[in-house]
C-alpha cells in the first residue's frame, strides 16, 4: 500500500478528485456571477422606470365606432313567427397608405452606483397619408360606422416616456393629443404591451379622400427600439450616435451605415411582406397579436461584463487541469515530491481569478480587469512553483503554461462565433503535448 500510494497512479487519482472537490467552490463563484447579473438587470430596470421603458412603436392607425344591426328569427308554435334586432359593436380599424418614421436619437449612459444602461432621447417623426375608401366600400349593408367619431391612435410601449408633442397635422388642420391608446393592443401584452400612447379625435372622414399627416414626437427611452410596419408601404430610418447597433426582429435593414460616431439604417417594407391587414373589423376591443411583425434595433454594448464573466467560469474547469498537469509533469522530470496541499492551493488560486475578474471587471473595463487578475494569478502560481522545485529550469514553465492559458481563454471570449473552434483546438493541443511529454514515462516505476 505505501509503494502504491507514492506512485503515479495514486497520485493521478488524487488529482482527479482534488479537481472534483474544486467544482464546488467554482460552483459558488458561477452562481455570485449570476447573482450579480440580476443585480445588475434590476439596476437597469429601476433607471428605466424613471426614464422611459424600450421604445416599441406601432400606428398611427383610424378606428371608427360601428354596429352591426342583424334580424334573427325565431318561430315556435306558441308565439310563432318572431323577429328580433341584434345590434353588435364593432370598431373599424385602418392601417396607412403610407407611413414614414424618422427617428434620430442622442444616447447616453446613466448609472445607478456601479451599474449603467444605455438610454436615449429625440425626435420621432411620424408622416403619410390614410386612405380609407377601400375600407368603407368594404362594409357590409348591415354594417355602419359612425365616421364623425374616427380617431387617430399611435401605441407605444411607454407612456412616460413621451416628453411633448411638437407639431401634428392633418391634412390643413391641427390634431389635439391625449394619452392611451384606447386600448387597441397592436403588439402583445406584460412588459411590452401597448398600453401607452396617444389619440386624437379626427375631422368627419370623406369615404373618397386621402389626407395626409404629420406628427413630430420628442421621446425617450432605453435599450432597444422596435417598430411594427402597419401601412400598406413603410419606410422607417433611425440614426443614432451610438456605436454598436445590434439589428432585431423580422426584418433587417436594406441599408445601413455604422462607424465609431454613431449609424444611420433604413427600412422599406411592403404590405405584401406581412401579415398585418390593411383593414379590419375588431368585435372584441382585444390583442391583435402582431408581434411577429415587429423590427428594429438593440443599443448593444460590445463588452457585457456579466455574460463575458459567465464564459468564463464556463471554461474553468480546463483551467484547474492545465495547472495540475503542468505541476505533476514538473513533479515527474525533476524528480521532486510534491505533497497534495499545494496542488490544492494552486486550484483555488486559479479559483480566485474568477472572483478577482467579476469584482474588477464592475470598477474598470473588462480588458484591464482581465490582464490584472490574469498577471496577478499568474506571478503567484509562478513563484510557488520555484517555492517547489529545486531551481528556476524548471519553474519558468508553470508561468509559461498559465500565460498561453489566459491568452486563450481571453480569445474565447472575444470571439463567439469561434469560441467553440478555438477551445476544441486549444484543448487537442494540449491533449497532444501531454502525450509528448510522458510517451516514454515508465506508469509502473514507482509502483513496483
Amino acid at each position: 500500500m505505501r509503494r502504491f500510494t507514492r506512485g503515479y497512479t495514486f497520485k493521478v487519482l488524487l488529482l482527479v478528485l482534488l479537481v472534483l472537490l474544486l467544482l464546488i467552490p467554482l460552483s459558488m463563484i458561477r452562481g455570485l456571477v449570476n447573482e450579480r447579473g440580476r443585480t445588475a438587470a434590476s439596476a437597469e430596470s429601476d433607471i428605466m422606470e424613471a426614464w422611459g421603458k424600450e421604445l416599441i412603436q406601432a400606428g398611427p392607425i383610424i378606428t371608427i365606432p360601428g354596429v352591426k344591426t342583424e334580424e334573427i328569427i325565431t318561430r315556435t308554435e306558441k308565439d310563432g313567427e318572431r323577429v328580433e334586432i341584434v345590434k353588435t359593436p364593432f370598431t373599424l380599424v385602418i392601417s396607412p397608405k403610407t407611413l414614414n418614421i424618422d427617428a434620430v436619437f442622442k444616447t447616453e449612459i446613466r448609472r445607478r452606483g456601479i451599474f449603467s444602461v444605455p438610454l436615449f432621447s429625440g425626435t420621432l417623426t411620424l408622416g403619410g397619408s390614410f386612405d380609407p375608401a377601400a375600407a368603407i366600400a368594404a362594409l357590409l349593408p348591415q354594417e355602419a360606422i359612425s365616421t364623425d367619431q374616427a380617431e387617430l391612435v399611435i401605441a407605444l410601449s411607454s407612456q412616460k416616456g413621451i416628453r411633448k408633442i411638437n407639431a401634428s397635422s392633418w391634412g390643413d388642420g391641427e390634431l389635439f393629443f391625449q394619452p392611451g391608446n384606447q386600448g387597441h393592443n397592436l403588439f402583445g401584452y406584460g412588459p411590452r404591451s401597448s398600453g401607452g400612447g396617444v389619440n386624437a379625435a379626427l375631422p368627419p372622414l370623406m369615404a373618397d379622400g386621402e389626407t395626409n399627416f404629420n406628427i413630430s414626437i420628442e421621446i425617450q427611452g432605453g435599450q432597444l427600439i422596435r417598430v411594427l410596419p402597419v401601412a400598406q408601404d413603410t419606410h422607417v430610418r433611425i440614426a443614432s450616435d451610438w456605436p454598436s447597433p445590434s439589428f432585431q426582429g423580422a426584418f433587417l435593414p436594406a441599408e445601413s451605415k455604422i462607424a465609431d460616431t454613431g449609424f444611420s439604417a433604413s427600412w422599406d417594407i411592403s404590405y405584401l411582406s406581412r401579415d398585418i391587414p390593411l383593414f379590419l373589423k375588431n368585435y372584441n376591443d382585444n390583442y391583435y397579436g402582431y408581434d411577429n411583425s415587429l423590427f428594429g434595433l438593440d443599443f448593444f454594448r460590445s463588452i457585457d461584463t456579466y455574460s463575458l464573466n459567465t464564459r468564463a467560469v464556463k471554461y474553468a474547469v480546463l483551467f484547474l487541469i492545465v495547472p495540475f498537469l503542468t505541476l505533476f509533469l514538473l513533479e515527474i522530470f525533476t524528480k521532486k515530491r510534491i505533497h497534495p496541499v499545494p496542488y490544492l492551493l494552486s486550484g483555488i488560486g486559479n479559483a480566485v481569478f474568477y472572483l478577482l475578474l467579476l469584482s474588477l471587471s464592475e470598477q474598470i473595463p473588462f480588458y484591464a480587469a482581465y490582464l490584472i487578475a490574469a498577471l496577478a494569478v499568474t506571478v503567484l502560481l509562478t513563484l510557488y512553483s520555484r517555492s517547489l522545485l529545486p531551481s528556476w529550469d524548471k519553474s519558468w514553465y508553470m508561468g509559461l503554461v498559465v500565460t498561453i492559458s489566459y491568452i486563450l481563454l481571453y480569445a474565447v471570449l472575444n470571439a463567439e462565433s469561434y469560441a467553440l473552434l478555438i477551445g476544441s483546438i486549444g484543448t487537442f493541443f494540449v491533449i497532444a503535448l501531454v502525450m509528448f511529454l510522458t510517451r516514454r514515462l515508465e506508469w509502473y516505476a514507482q509502483e513496483d
